[in-house]
């Protein structure tokens, strides 16, 4: 039986695969679990045991092949298996989102935007149409679409999660300030962004109290 990776082990291998893609782009060929762990602030020996959940050997005084351990983080992390979606919401953040063409690196494939705002409705945004709230049920079956990415107002939030749900929805990604309910068959994902942020400035300040 396939174990599941904890959320901490995800993150870190998302960060990982963000490292050796910058050596790629830059010729390098090989990278050792020092260089990423001094990158990244964190022990050595956790990179080296995240890195054996990949089963990837590295060579002695040589470090990781950045190709193959890049391979072997998108295999484990399933980056290859296309993951359509739709936003709901076409305010500034939903639409940094779909101007955001790296997603499809990652197999998270954006197909369109919803709002219900009349002068937004019809506008083509990175080569995708902004439909009316109205028409997210019918193509949310007729593409077969499980994830959504909702980007409303936290007042709204609720609302249009349950609509999401109702409409067929499996997977919620919420950017909105707000803890959504769902049913057990559904996943929700609440991205906290300004937790992420205190947590940076926090810890940011403990480690210069240490100092």
């Amino acid at each position: 039986m396939k174990a599941t990776l904890s959320d901490k082990v995800i993150k870190r291998l998302t960060l990982y695969h963000f490292i050796l893609t910058e050596c790629i782009n830059h010729g390098l060929e090989y990278i050792s679990s020092p260089k990423i762990s001094e990158l990244l602030n964190i022990d050595n020996s956790q990179v080296r045991k995240d890195v054996k959940l990949l089963d990837n050997q590295g060579k002695c005084k040589v470090g990781y092949s950045v190709r193959e351990l890049k391979e072997s983080i998108e295999k484990k992390l399933g980056f290859k298996q296309k993951k359509d979606a739709f936003i709901m919401g076409a305010g500034n953040l939903g639409t940094a989102l779909l101007k955001y063409d790296d997603f499809k690196d990652y197999g998270l494939n954006i197909l369109a935007m919803f709002d219900n705002d009349p002068l937004k409705t019809g506008m083509i945004i990175n080569e995708k149409e902004v439909f009316h709230v109205s028409k997210f049920p019918e193509l949310v079956k007729k593409m077969n679409v499980e994830i959504g990415i909702l980007t409303v107002p936290s007042k709204y939030a609720q609302d249009c999660a349950d609509f999401m749900v109702k409409s067929g929805i499996k997977y919620i990604w919420n950017f909105a300030p707000r803890v959504l309910k769902a049913p057990k068959s559904v996943k929700v994902w609440n991205e906290n962004l300004i937790g992420n942020f205190l947590q940076f400035i926090v810890n940011e300040d403990v480690r210069n109290e240490e100092k």
